[in-house]
């Protein structure tokens, strides 16, 4: 062997281990908790199981529920109709994906029948990491009859779709959840067809100094009591209360999806802030 061939594969062995040292001793954040980064997921995906069958039962508690007055304006913002393929992330329990299709025939004018499935021609699929809250998802479309939505398993930071393959991709309260924001975010952008629209709902910062005060209270001193007492987990609604916190603000976020190519993107609050719906669009030329 030349010395020129073990000066090569000296090198790139000293940079594998580079890159394996650098990836161990990555740190992120898990609620206010320091981990490895390649520790993070495993802990999300630990919260969701333990509070998947109680998420809507909680999520009513928590915002004597608001929430649903959230996902419903979030969706009229949307404005669903027939025709687009539509990708909702991080949707297991099917709140944001039955609310397309009930927009959309609404809008349409489809009256309710008791008894008989919902008739509509929106493409849906809904893509979660986390099989337990799917199969909350998956009863609950069974129940309500939306047979045509398509569960996906699958990470939103890399996305089991190809290029181009949606018009409006929804993520609500699920991107605070995961370990790189920024690679979502991508992912959002590749899979988007030109033109191509994304919005996301999630909690961000309130306006209100008095306001904040009140609400920071309120959500980090009983939302995990109120968590033990209903669902029999403190440590999981700790987290989820703590990963609000850590979680950009609107400038910081809108700044995060600027970079990710997006155009026309902006913001709205609802509530004084306690969340926003940002939106941007994909064009053509980039």
């Amino acid at each position: 062997m030349s010395v020129l061939s073990c000066y090569i594969q000296n090198a790139f062995c000293k940079f594998r281990f580079l890159s394996a040292q650098k990836s161990f001793l990555s740190t992120t954040h898990f609620g206010f908790e320091t981990v490895a980064t390649k520790d993070k997921q495993s802990k999300v995906n630990h919260v969701f199981e333990n509070v998947s069958k109680k998420y809507d039962l909680m999520n009513d508690i928590m915002s004597f529920g608001v929430h649903r007055l959230w996902k419903d304006c979030f969706v009229s913002r949307i404005m669903p109709t027939d025709k687009l393929k539509y990708l909702d992330v991080a949707g297991g329990t099917g709140d944001i994906a039955f609310r397309l299709f009930k927009y959309a025939k609404h809008i349409n004018g489809v009256p309710e029948v008791p008894n008989v499935k919902p008739l509509t021609g929106l493409d849906v699929t809904v893509c979660d990491i986390s099989p337990s809250m799917m199969e909350v998802g998956k009863s609950r479309a069974e129940e309500l009859g939306f047979s045509s939505i398509q569960w996906i398993e699958g990470n939103a930071e890399n996305l089991p779709f190809n290029d181009n393959s949606f018009d409006v991709y929804t993520i609500a309260f699920g991107i605070r959840n995961c370990t790189h924001i920024e690679k979502v975010v991508s992912e959002a952008y590749r899979v988007l067809r030109p033109w191509g629209r994304f919005y996301c709902l999630e909690f961000s910062k309130v306006e209100n100094n008095l306001f904040r005060n009140i609400y920071n209270t309120y959500s980090m001193q009983l939302i995990p009591v109120i968590g033990q007492l209903i669902a029999g987990d403190w440590n999981s609604y700790k987290y989820l209360v703590e990963s609000i916190r850590q979680f950009p603000n609107q400038e910081e976020f809108a700044h995060i999806i600027t970079q990710s190519k997006f155009d026309g993107v902006n913001w709205i609050n609802y509530s004084n802030g306690i969340v926003s719906v940002h939106m941007g669009y994909k064009t053509p030329s980039k």
